[in-house]
């Protein structure tokens, strides 16, 4: 029987984890080395769900960890997953690293490459992944979880961008309890098969995590470790193990409407929201108009959704676990994230059959929009948009060696955005960040190192603006102030604004009053778009249906 067999089991009890997985002892100046660093990132998960930023899903690990750490309530990815991924990978906007709009599929391996800089559909050789930067620090790099960043070809493998080790999923999704060719799972550069009836992916990026922390901690205690765990929750499928679905049997019966007035309140009182914003429009039809049946539906819908994060906050305790038997907690730094907003598609109320629901079939189910708008409360708009909807996501540190015990719980209300992270971690690690790697040119880092907000240091990170654009979505922030549009083929120039201290639900839009602050703020989005290898957007889809069309 192999160690991981011997530790897993259904329900991954931590009990099988002790005995297996306990380190040597470490030298008594570990907590002098360059930290570990543990990135972790949940998928297609609203502002809302978690416990510590006013959900009702059960998530005592990630609530502990912001207990004793940093809940940051304004920060920002890209608004869609691969976007995001090659941005916090990269330290750079997605355009700049090749990836403006999607990766290539697994089934068209080419299909959202248009031959242009800034939409290749995967990682381009003039940016530096950041296990690639750390590596060159002397960390030992590993990765488990979602890849999405390009697949036509091994060159453009996690092991080919920096990583010592991986066990994961290349493509957006695969169905968690049965992942299968094409969207199958990956262990180093192999695809592998399946034949465990108890697998649950979410379990798997855990174990093969703590295995490859165990394995290197064990070959070189004093060496450096990053880890990069990506998981798929609660990405459709909406599939989880049947025992915690049932932790929310009922759980949803009142439906969005009574859910959304819930956490407003909740997240009033928990200081993550201002009174003073408005709660949005709700933006799906009323629980009571539903039918008895479809009520049923929904609710179940929502029930799974819960479950897979609660499974997934259930893993991330148990790599705390053995962090903390192991006595690498405290010079550990965990960052936890989200990739982008609640996902809407699939419709007002869901995609996939009803029949498909707790079972292992399926593979395009979802909750669809109206749970979404939940999800997001209290924003608008979702995953693809560049409203508050969209790009807003949690964001956790956790550092004992690095953060006060006067500052455990404090909230962070100064903003930040995904290139931040490489430059945090360049900070962090001490690590040289060059202007050529392997005979490419790199682009020089557009993020800010967010380590003086981990020192209660209540400054702006960002004094220039910061910007945004994914399919004809486009938005600019500087200070307090926000110009956005959502892309409509009838008004391509529609310039909403907004005062984000005031109104962050971006309810009141501000663009008729302040039309100099619009014409100045849309000047710089321009120049960094020409900057930034940004394409017009009708360009992009004349592209993609000449793809189609051959």
């Amino acid at each position: 029987m192999t160690l991981l067999n011997k530790i897993r089991t259904h329900t991954f009890k931590v009990a099988f984890l002790a005995p297996i997985f306990v380190l040597p002892t470490l030298s008594k100046g570990q907590d002098k080395l360059k930290p570990n660093i543990i990135l972790i990132m949940s998928d297609d998960m609203g502002f809302s769900d978690i416990g510590c930023y006013g959900g009702e899903i059960k998530t005592p690990n990630l609530d502990k960890l912001a207990n004793t750490g940093l809940r940051f309530t304004q920060f920002y990815n890209t608004a869609r997953c691969c976007p995001t991924r090659a941005s916090l990978l990269s330290g750079l906007y997605p355009h700049q690293a090749g990836i403006g709009h999607m990766t290539n599929p697994s089934e068209n391996p080419k299909g959202y490459d248009y031959e242009l800089p800034g939409y290749r559909g995967f990682l381009n050789k003039n940016c530096m992944t950041i296990a690639e930067v750390l590596k060159q620090s002397g960390y030992s790099t590993m990765m488990t979880g979602k890849w999405h960043l390009g697949m036509n070809g091994k060159d453009q493998w996690p092991l080919q961008r920096g990583f010592d080790k991986y066990y994961g999923i290349l493509d957006g999704a695969c169905n968690y309890f049965e992942p299968k060719y094409p969207r199958g799972i990956t262990s180093g550069n192999d695809t592998i098969s399946i034949h465990d009836k108890n697998y649950y992916s979410a379990d798997a990026f855990t174990e093969n995590a703590i295995k490859f922390i165990h394995e290197s901690k064990t070959s070189n205690p004093e060496k450096p470790f990053f880890l990069y765990l990506a998981y798929n929750s609660p990405h459709w499928p909406l599939q989880a193990p049947k025992e915690d679905i049932d932790k929310y049997r009922g759980r949803y019966n009142n439906g969005w409407q009574a859910i959304r007035m819930e956490r407003y309140k909740r997240m009033i009182k928990m200081g993550i929201i201002d009174s003073a914003w408005d709660l949005s429009t709700q933006d799906s039809n009323d629980w009571d108009t539903l039918s008895d049946e479809k009520k049923k539906e929904m609710e179940l819908r929502r029930e799974i959704y819960a479950a897979q994060v609660d499974r997934m906050d259930q893993n991330i305790g148990h790599l705390v676990e053995y962090l903390e038997q192991n006595k690498l907690i405290d010079n550990t730094v965990i960052v936890f994230i989200d990739d982008n907003g609640a996902c809407a598609e699939g419709g007002e109320l869901g995609g996939g059959p009803a029949r498909q629901l707790e079972t292992k079939e399926g593979y395009f189910l979802t909750y669809g929009q109206s749970w979404a708008n939940a999800s997001n409360t209290p924003f608008k708009l979702y995953k693809h948009w560049i409203h508050e909807g969209g790009i807003s996501s949690p964001l956790i540190v956790h550092w004992p060696n690095g953060i006060k015990k006067n500052d455990e719980g404090k909230l962070v209300h100064q903003y930040g955005f995904l290139p931040d992270i490489m430059a945090t971690f360049v900070d962090l690690s001490n690590a040289k960040y060059p202007s050529v790697f392997n005979g490419n040119k790199i682009q020089p880092l557009e993020g800010k190192s967010l380590i003086p907000l981990f020192k209660a240091e209540d400054k702006p990170v960002h004094t220039e603006p910061i910007f945004w654009e994914h399919e004809g979505n486009k938005a600019v922030r500087l200070g307090d102030y926000k110009l956005v549009m959502a892309w409509d083929d009838q008004a391509p120039d529609k310039w909403e604004l907004y005062n984000i201290s005031k109104d962050r639900t971006e309810m009141h839009d501000l663009a008729n009053q302040m039309p100099e602050k619009v014409n100045e703020m849309k000047k710089m989005w321009e120049a960094w778009a020409k900057r930034a290898m940004v394409e017009p957007w009708t360009k992009i889809r004349l592209l993609e249906q000449a793809k189609n069309s051959k």
